[in-house]
């Protein structure tokens, strides 16, 4: 580990170089990137530091102990030997969590897609309860919400709903939420009181700038139609709905949620540029989600991720084999225990993968 330590301080050191080159200053899209790097690296460097110093405190007192003759002395080093020993394996553990390899998407900001799935009018309100339970979320973490697209279901709910969050980590979080959520529970329409089983898709989509995907506008097609649903007295008013096709990989994106024409092309080319750029992503992390139940948000969004049992009151993340009781705190919102149980486990395998 001493040795992975002291490459990363090397690297450190050559960036804290870089960052003070007139050139890259000129080069803002660069500079950020490095200047990023630095800052990543900066906590393991000053852990590094204490490190060896802990080592170094922990070597001498050792020493002291094999060649002092002094009682007084002897003490002295036996007592801060003590001390510096029971630091040293908190200080590891710490360094190996330092050292986990971060996804660079994890800081982004996210888009928020959830779909009804199989289940007819009862998948329409499953997908507005899991809405709402994440709604609730992301007001308690303090990030900013924002509706991008809305499509209501006949009985209530969402067929379709797109949301834009903004935040601090955002993606790195919400990302294990990408999946098909099943519930089991008596639809208000069930008449014999049977328990039904629908589903929902959500996906969540690290957001875009117009710096890691280039659209060739000549590739767009932009259509306009008057918008439908909620959204004020504007709606079937004007054609303020946009619907924007990228020809060359056939994805269409829909908004209309926006008060004019600008806002909701906006609005979907935000959308557009993450779908593009989640696609390509996709290629590389296939093989990384293979090998970690966790990362279902990078592999294949038709494997069914968890299970709501109404009846039971039951929640069960089938990654990781996670049962709670809890289910009407978590419809609420209070998803985040599930949440750290699944970094948890894809931490502890990143480590196992990287020898650390």
């Amino acid at each position: 580990m001493l040795d992975k330590l002291e490459s990363i301080k090397i690297r450190w050191k050559n960036l804290e170089q870089k960052l003070s080159d007139p050139s890259l200053v000129a080069d803002m899209s660069n500079y950020k990137k490095v200047n990023k790097e630095y800052r990543d690296l900066e906590p393991i460097v000053e852990a590094y530091e204490v490190y060896k110093n802990l080592l170094s405190n922990i070597s001498f007192n050792r020493e002291t102990l094999n060649t002092e003759k002094d009682p007084e002395m002897r003490e002295l080093a036996k007592m801060e030997l003590d001390e510096t020993e029971a630091q040293l394996e908190p200080l590891e553990e710490e360094i190996r969590k330092l050292l986990i390899p971060k996804d660079p998407e994890d800081d982004k900001n996210a888009i928020l897609e959830i779909r009804g799935g199989t289940g007819g009018d009862e998948a329409s309100i499953f997908a507005g309860d899991l809405y709402r339970m994440y709604m609730k979320y992301c007001e308690v973490k303090g990030w900013r919400t924002t509706v991008m697209n809305q499509t209501l279901g006949s009985a209530g709910g969402f067929k379709e709903v797109v949301i834009e969050v903004e935040g601090d980590g955002v993606y790195g979080v919400l990302k294990y939420e990408s999946g098909v959520h099943r519930v089991q529970r008596v639809p208000d329409t069930e008449s014999q009181g049977r328990v039904h089983t629908s589903a929902a898709t959500v996906a969540v989509l690290p957001e875009a700038e117009e710096v890691d995907v280039d659209i060739n506008m000549g590739d767009i097609r932009r259509d306009v139609f008057r918008a439908s649903g909620a959204g004020g007295q504007h709606v079937n008013r004007t054609e303020s709905a946009v619907r924007v096709t990228h020809i060359p990989t056939n994805t269409v994106v829909e908004c209309q949620d926006g008060r004019s024409q600008i806002q909701n092309f906006e609005s979907a080319m935000k959308v557009l540029r993450s779908r593009i750029y989640e696609k390509a992503l996709a290629v590389h992390n296939e093989a990384i989600a293979s090998k970690r139940k966790t990362m279902v948000s990078s592999g294949d969004r038709s494997a069914k991720i968890r299970t709501y049992n109404y009846p039971q009151g039951r929640v069960t993340d089938h990654r990781i084999n996670l049962t709670m009781y809890n289910l009407d705190a978590i419809m609420n919102g209070d998803i985040q225990e599930i949440i750290d149980k699944l970094i948890f486990e894809e931490n502890a395998e990143k480590m196992k993968e990287g020898g650390i």
